[in-house]
């Protein structure tokens, strides 16, 4: 969606009420939007978090993508794998062997993340909705610290970070466009240690705890429509910033952007292509790794959906990454795969 630089001119003596309404709604659009941009360019450059913490960026907000259009109640199951191996320094990828051990900085071996996302949505009518995530992360973890000759590894399992958002869509008759508006609960726990080697026993790293600890804002856009008789296409952008800082952390201010496009003439499988960003200031605190944080990651993530009733349907994507940048060393994944299912009540 275009971001607007001004505001048109109102009057608001229209000879009906209803386009009064119209017209207010679109101006309240573009300051949202506004607001969107001003919020990208005033964070400056965007930088990267040792991004474990960061997880899959594949868009299945099937509300912003025109897929949830009725009211009532759906749920959605997903499951998302990666194994983040690469040892990177700014865009480019690092060679272990290259690196002395003991070494000044931590050298990071893997982290493995196997995290479920269990969403239930509810819409009482076609311009208002509600959705709930919550997050169940299986995660391990293994790194040479500062100092240390040998690996120390970690292993958490439990819930993440509980999110709410409240949606819009009456701005015009196609409900075509949408506001999204919520917050992100501090849910899950962030006080583990590593279970093995010379830091056994010490604080893991906030960025890899399986929550932040802080209560974010959840500000989002989003659009959808046909460009074609048989191609759809979807775009959204989604700002996430935190409220407080909690124990000497305070994660970076985020922003996602979706953008997919999608084949719909067959009813029963309909293949999709999406362009998914994240970008991602450094941490903050005395507690936080600000060296070793922040991100800008955009992934291609081809897939299919598959309707295998009127009710149910499965979906499947593989994520790439295309362009990865981070700060000090960093370790990211070569390839995301997500699987799940959706079920309308």
């Amino acid at each position: 969606m275009p971001f607007a630089t001004s505001m048109p001119d109102v009057n608001l003596a229209l000879p009906h009420a209803n386009e009064r309404c119209h017209l207010l709604a679109r101006i309240f659009m573009n300051k949202v939007a506004l607001t969107v941009a001003l919020v990208l360019f005033a964070t400056g450059p965007i930088r990267a978090l040792a991004c474990s913490a960061c997880g899959c960026t594949l868009s299945s907000d099937w509300a912003s993508q025109g897929l949830a259009s009725s009211g009532g109640w759906r749920g959605d199951v997903r499951f998302d794998y990666f194994n983040q191996d690469q040892l990177r320094s700014g865009t480019d990828s690092v060679s272990r062997s290259s690196l002395d051990v003991p070494n000044e900085s931590e050298i990071q071996q893997y982290t493995i993340n196997r995290n479920y996302t269990f969403d239930l949505d509810y819409s009482p009518n076609k311009d208002w909705g509600v959705n709930i995530a919550l997050p169940w992360y299986d995660r391990s973890h293994g790194t040479i610290a500062e100092g240390d000759t040998a690996v120390s590894t970690s292993h958490d399992t439990g819930i993440g970070d509980l999110r709410i958002i409240g949606r819009y869509t009456g701005f015009d008759a196609q409900r075509s466009t949408g506001f999204e508006f919520g917050v992100k609960l501090p849910t899950g726990m962030f006080g583990s240690d590593f279970r093995t080697g010379p830091q056994s026993g010490q604080p893991l790293d906030r960025g890899l705890q399986l929550g932040t600890g802080t209560t974010d804002l959840l500000l989002g856009v989003y659009t959808f429509g046909s460009f074609a008789p048989d191609w759809g296409y979807f775009g959204q952008a989604l700002l996430t910033q935190p409220l407080n800082s909690r124990e000497d952390f305070k994660p970076g201010t985020g922003v996602n952007l979706n953008f997919g496009t999608r084949y719909t003439a067959s009813p029963t499988f309909q293949p999709q292509l999406q362009i998914n960003a994240r970008f991602e200031q450094r941490e903050s605190g005395a507690n936080a790794d600000v060296e070793n944080s922040g991100a800008s990651l955009i992934y291609i993530s081809p897939g299919v959906n598959w309707n295998i009733s009127r009710r149910f349907s499965a979906y499947a994507f593989v994520q790439a990454p295309i362009y990865q940048r981070v700060n000090g060393l960093q370790i990211e994944a070569t390839w995301l795969a997500s699987v799940g299912l959706h079920y309308i009540f």
